[in-house]
């Protein structure tokens, strides 16, 4: 049977004020981090074939199946600056947030909702769901299905014992390049030094991944949402913060195994 994709498959947050006001994020207070590694009561789909997507893109579905391929995919996309922004300036383009916490995604979900009947025709190429991307991505996208994958300021786990529950790490980096089609980019944004220095480190050490340049990036217009679109990213600028990021582009398979045995 069919999983359907949904943004809160545990519970729901009405947000409106009684006045009917518009969404408030000090009603979906939420921790400011999860465990990836600890193993709530989620449920995965099979396998990618088996998401009915009909729930959060209903006018690109038929039976469940997407008539579209799904382009972007925001990891831990918090309140959805991002993803929003991602609407707007890529409408051809579809775009999907997830993020592992519920309240948050529930808000996520409901700002949509809000968008896309305040703008008619708009914001239907953008949804969320709640789900740990860190265990399950490739049972969500086929190989070589995404183009662009982002990582806005994640949780940096400064305690090294908790090292391994950074969502970019040797493991993760493999079912990511899995999912990135060849000449795919990810994307990697953070206020701090110590994780921006982790995610160089592990991404040039991944055969899968080479660095994007400084020039090509100048035109890259995801590099500059990347910079102020997050709430975070908004966050760190109002405190006038320092921001690190990085771009890779996944490699042809040959390519790969030619940069792995040259390294051997």
């Amino acid at each position: 049977s069919n999983f359907s994709a949904s943004a809160s498959r545990h519970f729901k947050v009405e947000v409106m004020d009684e006045d009917g006001g518009v969404l408030k994020k000090r009603k979906f207070r939420s921790r400011a981090h999860a465990n990836p590694l600890a193993d709530p009561a989620f449920e995965y789909p099979v396998s990618p074939d088996t998401v009915d997507w009909s729930h959060v893109y209903e006018e690109y579905c038929k039976d469940g199946k997407m008539d579209r391929p799904i382009n972007f995919a925001d990891i831990g996309c918090g309140f959805g600056g991002l993803l929003m922004q991602l609407g707007k300036h890529f409408p051809e383009k579809v775009s999907i947030g997830i993020e592992i916490r519920d309240k948050v995604s529930s808000y996520v979900d409901q700002k949509i909702q809000a968008l896309r009947a305040e703008n008619e025709g708009q914001y239907r190429n953008i949804a969320v769901i709640r789900t740990n991307a860190m265990k399950c991505i490739v049972n969500y996208f086929a190989r070589g299905s995404l183009d662009k994958i982002f990582f806005c300021f994640p949780d940096p786990h400064f305690k090294a014992k908790n090292h391994r529950r950074r969502i970019i790490n040797r493991n993760s980096l493999s079912e990511f390049g899995f999912v990135l089609r060849e000449g795919g980019l990810l994307y990697a944004i953070t206020d701090v030094k110590d994780l921006h220095d982790w995610h160089v480190q592990h991404l040039d050490e991944h055969p899968l991944f080479e660095k994007v340049s400084d020039d090509e990036l100048k035109e890259d217009v995801c590099y500059s949402l990347i910079q102020e679109s997050s709430e975070e990213a908004t966050k760190v600028s109002r405190n006038e913060g320092s921001k690190w990021s990085a771009v890779y582009r996944r490699l042809l398979v040959q390519k790969a195994i030619e940069t792995f045995e040259a390294a051997r």
